[in-house]
């Protein structure tokens, strides 16, 4: 329900002249609710914002928050709902502070002695502050789940680290379930590294996987044949026995990738491939 123009004109008034009032009343509800999680200036700032936001959009007659005239006070809002996600707050908390306004328009209105002109700014004047609510609520949504992505993203880089063993030779280190999003991220970042360390040998230890499905398995293989485009070798180790039977039974193809039963056997077979096995055992027997 949007507001009419004399129902406009008549919210701008009321702003207007009770602004500083409106202000300290709204911001004691605020607090009121937030119960002590943030400081009484920054809610007084925020109230001000808001207040401020609202005096251009009705001041420059908007009928509704998504006029042209509301568009600070859509910004101010969805600054509101972005910094409360990001600092915690939950969406109820987040429109609370906004609904409020009801509140001190019930007290300015006095609506039990209102007349009907009266009785229905009040209505459409709450009506105006659903509005608000919602657009808050929705942008509060939006901010968490783009907060959520991100921070899933950021486990997932953890989850998958690349670490570079020796000059030549680096290490992909895999613990806990590997589904077909964290496989793509394994390739991506090790390849990656190769690129970035120019190192001719990998070697992709699933000792900590608990199981392999056939999209992972698929993913390990990409993997390793788009190293192998790039001139360097995969030694895929830590394959346990439950593991090795699912490949078997799935009937995947591992050719002639090598496979290791531990990350020391593939250390071992990359120091053989490297010559520096055999270069130090001949330092021992010069000895």
């Amino acid at each position: 329900m949007a507001l009419d123009t004399d129902e406009t004109g008549r919210l701008a008034d009321l702003l207007t002249q009770h602004s500083e009032q409106i202000v300290d009343r709204w911001t004691d509800l605020v607090a009121t609710s937030l119960r002590g999680r943030q400081s009484r200036a920054e809610l007084k700032r925020q109230v001000e914002d808001l207040n401020r936001g609202l005096q251009a959009a009705v001041g420059g007659g908007g009928v509704d928050l998504g006029d042209e005239s509301a568009a600070e006070l859509r910004a101010v809002l969805a600054d509101l709902s972005r910094s409360r996600a990001r600092q915690g707050f939950s969406a109820t908390e987040t429109a609370v502070s906004v609904f409020a306004l009801k509140e001190v328009l019930l007290d300015l209105i006095d609506v039990r002695g209102a007349d009907a002109t009266g009785l229905r700014d009040y209505v459409a004047f709450s009506a105006f502050v659903d509005q608000m609510g919602l657009f808050t609520f929705e942008t509060y949504t939006k901010a968490r789940e783009e907060l959520i992505a991100d921070q899933a993203e950021q486990l997932l880089e953890l989850s998958t680290p690349v670490v570079k063993l020796w000059e030549g030779v680096v290490a992909v280190p895999l613990v806990g379930t590997l589904d077909s999003a964290r496989a793509q991220v394994v390739m991506e970042r090790l390849l990656q590294t190769l690129v970035d360390t120019g190192s001719p040998y990998a070697i992709i230890d699933i000792t900590g996987v608990p199981a392999v499905d056939t999209q992972v398995a698929q993913h390990i293989l990409k993997t390793v044949v788009a190293a192998r485009l790039m001139g360097a070798d995969c030694i895929i180790s830590g394959i346990r026995p439950q593991i090795a039977q699912t490949i078997v039974a799935l009937g995947i193809e591992f050719g002639d990738i090598a496979t290791k039963a531990t990350l020391a056997d593939a250390l071992r077979h990359v120091l053989r491939l490297t010559g520096v096995d055999s270069t130090r055992r001949t330092a021992r027997k010069a000895f």
